[in-house]
């Protein structure tokens, strides 16, 4: 198994990042891994210095194959950042492994992802590979699918990543034409619609609301971990695009995920897991999004 590169967007966080960094070396495939750092230049110029320190540290990475820092020059922001870096790196590579600078992973996330990089690359009802599950009050199989695409924690393959549309407003007229806002919105435990209706008005920039919408809209199915090979370490109120808050607080994978070919269908049990607990918390998370934004716009 040659490992797919690994693409990590940063911005300004040296500690998150340096936690985001040693997790990952210690995967045993991280020193036959080949890693790509996206850094986005600074929003301003008071940011400037933050930036250059992190840079900085980036430059000494070791642990890993080869090491590659690509430093933007001016602020693309997260979405751009995101987008023009996966599509380039797939491009190039066919495949690849997605992080930003506050996912801790577990020792076994890199044989997950690309185990199930090679089991699924030729099944076109397969878009990706997600490495992050909810904190579900249920046990769960050792992976999974679900309908969509997900955002913490991920990988794909040129022929999934095709699918990417980026005008929301296409994606959500198919979404009213074909009468699926209840469905795409997880049965109506989660806003995902009225997310998408944001980032058409400019209220939010999420690229990974228009990923999931794109591949739903196309019946493509995301594997899952039982459990969570991630855990995002940002919600600790000082990112960009987080507040603080433990409504995604997981217990990492202790020992491999046992992969195995799956029927491509969605998982039931797991989607009436996923659903509870967005029931559960539906009266936190939208508003932590919220504020989130407010946060942003006063910045």
């Amino acid at each position: 198994m040659t490992p797919a590169p690994i693409v990590l967007f940063v911005y300004n966080r040296l500690p998150h990042t340096l936690r985001t960094l040693e997790a990952l070396r210690r995967n045993p495939l991280a020193r036959d891994s080949e890693l790509t750092i996206f850094s986005d230049g600074p929003k301003r110029e008071s940011a400037a210095p933050q930036v250059a320190e992190l840079r900085a540290a980036l430059r000494n990475v070791q642990g890993f194959k080869r090491v590659s820092l690509v430093e933007r020059e001016k602020n693309m922001g997260l979405a751009n950042s995101i987008v023009t870096g996966v599509t380039e790196m797939v491009n190039r590579h066919g495949r690849v492994i997605v992080l930003e600078d506050d996912m801790v992973t577990s020792p076994h996330f890199l044989a997950y992802m690309n185990g199930a990089l090679d089991l699924y690359a030729d099944d076109e009802n397969v878009i990706s590979v997600a490495a992050y599950i909810f904190p579900v009050r249920r046990t769960l199989p050792d992976s999974f699918f679900l309908k969509g695409a997900d955002c913490w924690g991920w990988a794909t393959w040129l022929r999934g990543w095709s699918h990417y549309e980026p005008d929301g407003r296409k994606l959500l007229a198919q979404l009213e034409s074909r009468r699926l806002m209840r469905a795409f919105d997880m049965d109506g435990s989660y806003p995902y619609t009225r997310m998408l209706r944001d980032q058409i008005a400019g209220k939010n920039d999420s690229w990974a609301v228009r990923w999931y919408a794109a591949a739903f809209l196309k019946d493509k199915l995301t594997l899952y971990p039982g459990v969570s090979m991630l855990k995002n370490i940002g919600n600790d109120g000082d990112g960009t695009h987080s507040t603080k808050t433990d409504v995604f607080d997981v217990e990492l994978a202790l020992k491999p995920a046992a992969l195995m070919r799956l029927a491509a269908a969605e998982n039931q049990e797991a989607r009436r897991a996923v659903r509870d607990y967005f029931h559960r918390t539906r009266n936190t998370l939208p508003a932590l999004f919220r504020r989130a934004w407010r946060k942003l716009r006063k910045r």
